[in-house]
């Protein structure tokens, strides 16, 4: 097992978690944003189903982390979007109080997933004058994600769900009229964006052979849906398929603008690697 001495100023550790993987990262800030791989554990995918999806994950991170030298340093976990929940918020009227906010956004939970936010630690931007946007992650799992960090003497930075990496990086990008979007395991997670707000997420399959007329019908169904007009450019980072990422050939189609690129030998990397590596700069 590699051994990690000596850590520099800005280095720090990335775990990806999915459904089906750990994965660790040593990442730097200061050395051209540069992220290695360390190691990768698989795990049955049958085994990180429904409500237990923390037991398998922590028997994982266990056989990832065994003989790492990682005592110490500090660790930020990236979970696939589907161990999450995001959704938007619409405050109270006359919200006074923190505790209003977070009673919209349980209420608010239940009515769209159908079960208590009890059980869930939601963080949000809260704003008691607009609209806000939410994410939740099930405790259990959360406790899973900390123990093995305590276990292992590493301080937990932050755990955040995938997109949110790429919208934190990327946002400042965006240009104005465009959308902006994620590609990772043949899923599209769409940021509607009006005014340089977000408006809505949408987690959307990329078929197969996904083409700029799949790109522009999609952009203009999700438009409708919310809305707003359809958007002239839509700025993706992740596994963008070179099918998508070309200028509009005419007026029926939208400009699909890649950000970012890939690390030298991150195409030989499996998915749950990738994860990890996600919102870091290239």
């Amino acid at each position: 097992m590699p051994k990690l001495f000596n850590r520099l100023p800005g280095q720090a550790l990335r775990i990806g978690v999915s459904g089906f993987a750990v994965s660790l990262l040593k990442t730097s800030r200061w050395f051209g944003g540069k992220a290695e791989l360390l190691a990768e554990q698989p795990f049955s995918p049958e085994d990180a189903s429904a409500q237990h999806a923390h037991h398998a994950i922590g028997l994982a991170l266990r056989e990832l982390l065994a003989g790492q030298d990682v005592q110490g340093w500090p660790v930020g976990f990236v979970l696939a979007d589907e161990l999450a929940r995001m959704w938007q918020v619409t405050p109270p009227e006359l919200a006074a109080r923190q505790a209003d906010l977070e009673a919209a956004a349980a209420l608010r939970f239940f009515s769209l997933y159908g079960e208590p936010a009890a059980n869930w630690k939601i963080v949000a931007d809260w704003d008691a004058r607009a609209p806000f946007f939410a994410a939740a992650i099930q405790r259990p799992l959360l406790a899973t994600l900390e123990q093995a960090a305590a276990d292992h003497g590493m301080a937990v930075v932050e755990v955040l769900p995938h997109f949110v990496t790429a919208w934190n990086r990327w946002q400042g990008a965006v240009k104005a009229g465009a959308w902006f979007g994620q590609v990772h395991d043949n899923l599209l997670t769409l940021a509607v964006i009006d005014n340089k707000q977000l408006r809505a997420v949408r987690a959307l399959p990329l078929p197969r052979g996904a083409d700029p007329y799949w790109l522009a019908q999609t952009l203009k169904r999700e438009a409708l849906l919310a809305g707003l007009d359809a958007p002239h450019m839509l700025q993706l980072c992740g596994q963008v398929p070179a099918l998508l990422a070309k200028p509009a050939a005419n007026a029926d189609q939208v400009s699909c603008v890649a950000l970012g690129a890939g690390l030298p030998g991150e195409d030989k990397w499996s998915l749950a690697s990738v994860l990890a590596r996600g919102g870091l700069a290239a």
